[in-house]
C-alpha cells in the first residue's frame, strides 16, 4: 500500500500517518516498532521523556530498511530546555537512536512560566537545523499565545505542532492558528485516550454511536474512521498500539473516503474537554525529570 506524504513548510515530506510509542514499555518497543515497519509505517514518533528511544533505534536497525526510508521524530523534554542544554539533548537523543541526523526534532511542551528557556531551546533547534543535524524542527502542545511569543523571538516557523486532537477534543482555534502560519497539525491521541463527555464523565470515542454508524457504513472500524477523519482534514495522525492486529488496522485507512457530512458529524462531537495535561500548567517543578545521558 502506498501511503500519501505531507509536505512540511520547509519542503521536507513526511508520511500522512505515523506510529507512536508513548507509554510503550522499553521491553515491548522493539517488537511493536518491528511490527509497524513490517506493516508499512515509515514514520516513528518517540521522545526523550518516553524512555524508549534506544529501543526505537534498535528496531530501525534490525528492520534492514534503508535509514533514509524511515522518518524519525523525537522530542526534547523541558528538563533539557535552554540553549546549551537543548544542544546536549539532541546529542542524547541521537545517541540513543543511533543516528547522526534526526528527521524531526520538536520541543515537547512550552514552559509558560519560564518562556525564555523555551525560546533558548528553540534557538538551539534552529542551530541544529542550520547545521544539518535535523531535517525539520517544531513544537508540541503549544497554544496560540505560546506560538505568538515564540514566533516574535525566533527565525524559523515550526514545521509541526503536535497536539491533542480527537473527535471529543478538536482544538478548532489552535488548528486554525497553526494552519495560518503554515504549521502542520500533528495529532497525538488521535482516536482519544482519556476522553470525556460533555457532562464530564469518562467515555470512549470507540463506542460513540455517531462514529459507529459511519464505521458500519464503510465497513471499517471506529478507529479507522477517526484516523481517516484526521488525514482527510490535512492532519498527520500518530496512533499507538502494541497489538499487531490493531497496528495493521490503524494503517489500513486509505482505501475509503468520508463524505463532507460525515466529517462534519464527527467535528460536532467536540466536547472542548482536554484529556491530557493543561499546557499552561506545565512547569519544571511539577513535570521536570532528569533525562539520562545513555
Amino acid at each position: 500500500m502506498t501511503i500519501p506524504n505531507l509536505t512540511l513548510n520547509n519542503g521536507v515530506t513526511m508520511p500522512a500517518i505515523g506510529f507512536g510509542v508513548y507509554q510503550t514499555p522499553p521491553a515491548e518497543t522493539i517488537a511493536a516498532v518491528d511490527t509497524a515497519l513490517t506493516t508499512g509505517y515509515r514514520h516513528i514518533d518517540t521522545a526523550a521523556a518516553y524512555g524508549n528511544e534506544r529501543e526505537v533505534g534498535e528496531a530501525v536497525r534490525r528492520s534492514g530498511l534503508d535509514r533514509d526510508d524511515i522518518f524519525l521524530e523525537t522530542k526534547i523534554w523541558i528538563s533539557d530546555f535552554g540553549y546549551d542544554e537543548t544542544l546536549r539533548g539532541f546529542d542524547k537523543g541521537a545517541g540513543k537512536l543511533g543516528v547522526d541526523r534526526i528527521d524531526l526534532l520538536i520541543l515537547h511542551q512550552a514552559l509558560p512560566d519560564e518562556f525564555e528557556l523555551t525560546v533558548q531551546a528553540y534557538r538551539a533547534l534552529e542551530k541544529l537545523y542550520a547545521d544539518g543535524k535535523v531535517r525539520a524542527i517544531g513544537v508540541s502542545n503549544f497554544m496560540p499565545d505560546h506560538l505568538t511569543r515564540l514566533l516574535a523571538e525566533t527565525e524559523i516557523v515550526p514545521a509541526v505542532n503536535q497536539i491533542e486532537v480527537h473527535p471529543y477534543f478538536r482544538q478548532s482555534e489552535l488548528l486554525a492558528v497553526d494552519s495560518e502560519h503554515g504549521i502542520l497539525n500533528q495529532a497525538w491521541s488521535p482516536i482519544g485516550g482519556i476522553t470525556f463527555y460533555r457532562d464530564g464523565s469518562k467515555g470512549s470515542t470507540l463506542k460513540d454511536p455517531v462514529i459507529g454508524e459511519i464505521a458500519a457504513a464503510h465497513g471499517k472500524s471506529p478507529a479507522q474512521v477517526m484516523l481517516r477523519w484526521h488525514t482527510q482534514q490535512g492532519r498527520q495522525a500518530i496512533p499507538k498500539s502494541v497489538t499487531p492486529s490493531r497496528i495493521a488496522e490503524n494503517f489500513d485507512i486509505f482505501d475509503f473516503e468520508l463524505s463532507a457530512e460525515q466529517l462534519s458529524a464527527i467535528d460536532a462531537l467536540d466536547t472542548g474537554v482536554r484529556g491530557g495535561p493543561e499546557p499552561e500548567a506545565i512547569t519544571r517543578a511539577r513535570f521536570g525529570m532528569p533525562i539520562p545521558e545513555a
